[in-house]
């Protein structure tokens, strides 16, 4: 089979349609604790969960989530993860289908769960939108066991306290959604279309009193480029544009 190594130079549009616009002088005081199952998307097979705890602007982001694409062109498969907002703060059905090809693209799923506020990134790597296709820095592999402390941006802030946030995990199996595994993405065409179509979501929502138990007792799991096999293109991300550039190897024909 024969591979092709792609460049790619995100577009100013990125995952979530457009870049969340202009942060608030101020947010509201959300500090709080808040959760959401993540159910499929897409027939996604994955299943998981999301929990947030604001302490003033501060935000720890904990999700679990298991079922998802175990493999990407030989690699451990890079889910981008997002909190979306400026919407309807919901979950997009079935009839967000347009094109009728059995699909919900993240562009179909935007009128619901709206542009991205947060970048659900492992370690130290950028939380903005700017970050929102930048697979080097997405948690990878069938699991997530994700948790950050990180101080939060006042839009995603106040759409966690407006009852407009959604979390959304992406990216579908090839092997079991062949027709995504063909056509190209909606948001890169050197991409399939289940590289960047929305796996798991889930509306973001006050925890009952008293909180939850995360089930996670430590970092995330190692979803960095050296755990991907692209430490590679350090270079490239150091002088990187503002949407962000990567590199990945794509098969040229992905078998069902």
């Amino acid at each position: 089979m024969k591979n092709k190594a792609v460049l790619l130079a995100a577009p100013a549009m990125g995952l979530g349609l457009v870049l969340a616009g202009a942060a608030p002088a101020m947010a509201h005081d959300a500090s709080g604790s808040y959760m959401t199952t993540l159910d499929e998307i897409n027939n996604s097979g994955a299943s998981g969960e999301a929990w947030i705890e604001l302490d003033g602007s501060t935000a720890t982001v904990t999700i679990n989530a298991s079922g998802l694409a175990a493999e990407f062109d030989g690699a451990p498969y890079p889910h981008v993860q997002h909190i979306h907002i400026g919407a309807q703060g919901l979950c997009p059905s079935d009839e967000a289908d347009e094109n009728g090809d059995g699909i919900i693209s993240t562009t179909e799923g935007g009128p619901s769960y709206g542009d991205i506020g947060t970048t659900l990134s492992v370690g130290d790597a950028d939380k903005s939108p700017e970050a929102g296709l930048d697979l080097t820095v997405a948690p990878a592999g069938d699991t997530i066991s994700y948790e950050e402390t990180f101080e939060m941006d006042h839009a995603t802030i106040d759409a966690i306290a407006d009852g407009t946030a959604v979390v959304v995990v992406h990216g579908l199996d090839p092997a079991t959604q062949p027709e995504a595994g063909t056509s190209p993405s909606d948001l890169m065409p050197e991409l399939p279309l289940a590289a960047t179509s929305p796996a798991l979501c889930g509306a973001v929502m006050a925890a009952p009193a008293g909180g939850v138990d995360t089930g996670v007792g430590g970092g995330a799991e190692d979803g960095s480029a050296a755990a991907l096999g692209i430490t590679a293109i350090g270079g490239l991300l150091a002088t990187a544009t503002v949407a962000g550039v990567y590199m990945l190897r794509r098969r040229a024909t992905i078998e069902g």
